[in-house]
């Protein structure tokens, strides 16, 4: 699951053209020709480039900058973005694929960017930025804080000199959206019974939970604590709430998908929720109702229906590989014992396919499947190009048409094969780029080998590339007969 936005700054040198820089509710509408005009103009910009119309995430992106660039009207601060929807060639320069990001240039400086989190609302910019511009004493206060009705994280500290308030400071500029708070009133700390150097999650008077702050402590471990503590033990999958999960900085999450309307619903949430509180920091507990219908498309991602709930899966955001609980039975000890062996690597992926379709070796374009993926893929006399897609990405779909030109350029040469796979449906069992549409070349060798295509998308340069990857391996070939003796 990832998600279909990324925010960068453009470096590209002027072009001939409109000299002018259009603005659409006080946000610049910069393109390749522009952006370095801008740049010099502007003291500091803060600029995002995404794919709006490709993603619920644009919109409400494209709002936040709005409201902000309203407020920042006559400051040193612009904000700016750029569609690489419609600017596709700076897709690749840009190489507008990853997380998501944005980043402030200060004093036309295009080689330190400062990364900006991704805003959930206009006041979200407008904190980053005052926090950055600040200092840890603009978040002391005297008062004790508690009474705020949303969370608040305070940080009591015994010396306001010391390097803990400083890494505190940097969680708070990464957190702009969570009010944070600064106290040495010790009514705050003696009335829940801790020492000095603490931080404490607090809503109303309530205590969430407490961090110990020592020397050692790093930014990024107070922010995994605050971020996991602000979330309950389970978090129900909504579209309130998937932002907040694909962001988590847990990168293991364990999905319960279950029918909330079920006679047994209590007794296993009531299992699924005392495990999450066994593994709070190490992985996210979600929960995904299989009644709801806007859950269908996770549910076809992880090829769950509904009849098959409850159930458990595992996986890991950075390589999408889906573990399966084994067990009909979905007791706490079962649940612990599943995701234990998960953190050890003793437990196994699932692995599934879909059934291998009838004259699926007829077509120019060979439509391969979890099945046949390694037996077609690994012939060492063949050089196979797989096209790894999934079907609801619009990106994906864009490809289908150069795919049947580069099979109809290469249909007359048996040792080459142009395939693709939907790898929503079948599991990849394969060390590759696991970012999709993914374009892979296996090479005709007596070895597993597989390269990752990063160029242009155009059949000239795909052919270009094919030919290039066979002239090697055939290389490789006389180099291994040569050593061997054998021919290969």
């Amino acid at each position: 699951v990832k998600l279909d936005l990324t925010y960068t700054v453009i470096q590209a040198h002027d072009q001939p053209g409109d000299k002018s820089l259009p603005e659409q509710g006080g946000v610049l509408q910069l393109k390749k020709a522009n952006f370095n005009r801008a740049l010099r103009k502007h003291k500091q910009l803060l600029s995002s480039c995404h794919y709006a119309p490709l993603s619920a995430e644009g919109p409400h992106v494209s709002a936040a900058f709005e409201g902000a660039a309203a407020e920042l009207q006559g400051s040193e601060v612009k904000l700016a973005v750029i569609d690489v929807t419609k600017e596709k060639d700076l897709a690749k320069d840009l190489n507008a694929t990853g997380p998501p990001t944005i980043r402030l240039y200060i004093d036309g400086d295009k080689q330190n960017p400062v990364p900006c989190p991704v805003p959930q609302t206009s006041a979200s910019i407008l904190t980053w930025l005052k926090r950055r511009a600040g200092s840890a004493a603009d978040i002391i206060t005297d008062s004790q804080s508690e009474a705020l009705e949303e969370l608040t994280v305070v940080g009591f500290f015994k010396d306001l000199d010391q390097a803990s308030i400083q890494v505190f400071y940097s969680a708070a500029i990464d957190l702009p959206d969570i009010n944070f708070v600064v106290t040495q009133n010790n009514e705050v700390i003696s009335k829940y019974g801790l020492t000095h150097d603490v931080v404490l999650l607090l809503k109303k008077s309530e205590l969430i939970q407490a961090y110990k702050m020592t020397s050692q402590t790093s930014k990024e471990e107070l922010i995994i604590f605050i971020t996991v503590y602000q979330m309950e033990p389970v978090t129900e999958y909504t579209g309130e709430t998937v932002t907040q999960i694909l962001t988590s900085p847990v990168l293991n999450h364990a999905l319960l998908f279950v029918n909330k309307s079920s006679a047994d619903i209590s007794e296993i949430y009531s299992a699924f929720k005392s495990a999450a509180e066994a593994f709070r920091l190490k992985i996210l507990f979600v929960l995904v109702n299989v009644d709801e219908p806007r859950n269908g498309r996770l549910m076809e991602y992880f090829r769950v229906r509904d009849f098959e709930a409850p159930l458990i899966r595992l996986v890991n955001l950075t390589d999408h590989v889906s573990y399966h609980l084994p067990s009909d039975t979905l007791d706490v000890d079962t649940i612990k014992t599943f995701c234990q062996s998960y953190l050890e690597g003793k437990a196994k992926p699932k692995m599934q396919s879909e059934p291998i379709p009838e004259g699926w070796d007829k077509k120019p374009v060979k439509e391969l499947v979890g099945m046949t993926l390694e037996k077609v893929t690994f012939n060492p006399d063949k050089t196979v190009f797989v096209l790894f897609y999934l079907p609801y990405s619009r990106e994906s779909r864009a490809l289908f048409p150069l795919w049947e030109e580069l099979a109809e350029a290469f249909k007359e040469q048996e040792d080459v094969v142009v395939a693709r796979i939907d790898a929503s449906a079948n599991d990849i069992n394969m060390s590759m780029q696991r970012s999709y549409p993914s374009l892979c070349l296996f090479p005709a060798l007596h070895a597993e080998r597989v390269v990752v295509y990063t160029g242009n998308r155009k059949l000239k340069d795909l052919v270009k590339f094919i030919e290039k990857e066979m002239e090697k391996a055939k290389k490789e070939r006389i180099k291994v007969s040569r050593l061997t003796g054998v021919t290969v």
